[in-house]
């Protein structure tokens, strides 16, 4: 029987890996105790059966026996999946699969096994989820075609690409390199296994549920399709998952690829393109992965500093009611996390005012905490602040924005102080990414 869709050519890594063996390479102790390392590592909630990491650690050791059978016998059921909303920027909700532990432990021994028989074939504009590329990898890229003379983007956003994922297509790639029945099938059951959303039972026609340790496997899969036509038509671009820029000369060449493109995409791998969000313009109008490249110089863009400053205010909350070292701590982590990633950006100019409106805001979280005025008085006099200055900040009528720049709450809780208490600094942050050398001197 022609397994989903048809024969394919034999290639290396179906001679490498007997077709009988594939599913015992997954199942091999081994690769499963990996695959539970690597899924205890990324944490994450429990699934529909609220079973935590500890618990299923449990419950899979008891029953792995009864697992592998079921497993190696085809009869394994996929438990359904947990549907969850997680907020984006703009206001609305991504729906985000959460299998179960056990699950996702065997969806990432799976990803393990196929990923060294797929991962070689790849694009090298590819740079999403894959061994040793990176987001980075990708934006900077994007800036080298820039300096390349490549000044217009054909960015095409792909309309709810995970959800409208058709599975036939899908499965065709996989099976070509792929030919172990028994592991095809076992994909195949994840790919339509039961969501459950508010309590509402849903059986996907189509779809790779977000949230799954297989599912980004299974996109570059399917991706890499539309990276070998670009290739084959001789296209510059750069691809991070379902993100994708592509480079040309001149507008009305974009035009022409954007047109072209749209109809593989559509025909071929049955995806849609948001025609709303999809363009064709100069780079430094088109953001990717949270970047724009602007005169030839990498900035975050001005979406992802307007999410910046929204989630910083809400660690600065005034009405948050939890304490200072608490506040602090979450603050530290975010900061470190989004510079961690938004610290490549070649433009220092915005980063000491984000500093200095982030202690401006612990200022006013302190002088709102501190309450009363004797407190107040109290707590500024242990800061070495003269009585004067104490007189003319505690009496005033001015609001907590206000009183956070006074002489009194500026040289009180000045900038040592407040890193004393934790508070870290974007610039010092910035600084040891783009000029270590000399932060370590």
């Amino acid at each position: 029987m022609k397994p989903y869709g048809g024969e394919v050519a034999p290639c290396a890594a179906d001679q490498a890996t007997p077709h009988d063996e594939l599913l015992e390479r997954v199942l091999d102790l081994e690769n499963m105790r990996k695959a539970w390392k690597r899924v205890k590592a990324n944490k994450g909630a429990a699934g529909v059966d609220g079973l935590s990491i500890d618990a299923a650690f449990g419950f899979i050791r008891q029953h792995w026996e009864g697992i592998r059978s079921s497993l190696a016998s085809g009869r394994y059921k996929p438990a359904a999946v947990r549907r969850v909303e997680i907020p984006k920027p703009d206001g609305s909700k991504r729906p985000l699969g959460i299998p179960t532990v056990l699950d996702r432990v065997i969806q990432q021994a799976i990803a393990q096994v196929l990923t060294p028989l797929f991962d070689p074939h790849f694009s090298e504009s590819s740079y999403g989820f894959r061994p040793g590329r990176s987001a980075h990898d990708a934006v900077r890229q994007v800036k080298k075609l820039f300096r390349s003379y490549y000044p217009i983007a054909v960015d095409a956003d792909l309309s709810k690409f995970f959800d409208t994922v058709n599975h036939d297509p899908l499965m065709r790639c996989v099976a070509k390199r792929v030919k172990d029945e028994r592991v095809l099938k076992l994909i195949r059951k994840y790919l339509k296994a039961e969501i459950i959303a508010d309590g509402l039972s849903i059986h996907p026609g189509r779809g790779v549920p977000q949230g799954g340790p297989l599912s980004p496997l299974l996109a570059n899969i399917l991706l890499d399709e539309l990276d070998k036509e670009l290739e084959r038509r001789g296209l510059k671009f750069v691809r991070y998952a379902d993100d994708f820029i592509i480079m040309v000369k001149t507008k009305q060449a974009g035009e022409r690829v954007f047109s072209s493109i749209r109809k593989f995409l559509e025909r071929e791998l049955l995806l849609e393109v948001n025609e709303t969000k999809s363009k064709v313009a100069r780079l430094d109008e088109c953001t990717f992965l949270g970047f724009q490249i602007i005169r030839g110089k990498i900035r975050w863009s001005q979406k992802s500093e307007k999410e910046f400053k929204r989630r910083i205010k809400e660690l600065t909350g005034r009405s948050w009611g939890v304490s200072m070292q608490y506040r602090l701590r979450k603050l530290r982590e975010y900061m470190r996390g989004w510079m961690g990633y938004f610290g490549i950006s070649e433009y220092y100019k915005p980063i000491p005012p984000l500093d200095q409106w982030i202690r401006r805001r612990l200022r006013l979280c302190y002088w709102k905490m501190w309450k009363r005025p004797k407190m107040r008085r109290r707590q500024l006099r242990k800061l070495g602040i003269d009585e004067r200055q104490i007189n003319m900040v505690v009496s005033s009528r001015k609001g907590y924005w206000k009183l956070s720049r006074t002489l009194a709450t500026n040289m009180g809780l000045g900038n040592a102080w407040l890193k004393e208490q934790g508070l870290v600094s974007l610039k010092e942050q910035w600084s040891r990414m783009h000029y270590p050398d000399s932060v370590r001197r």
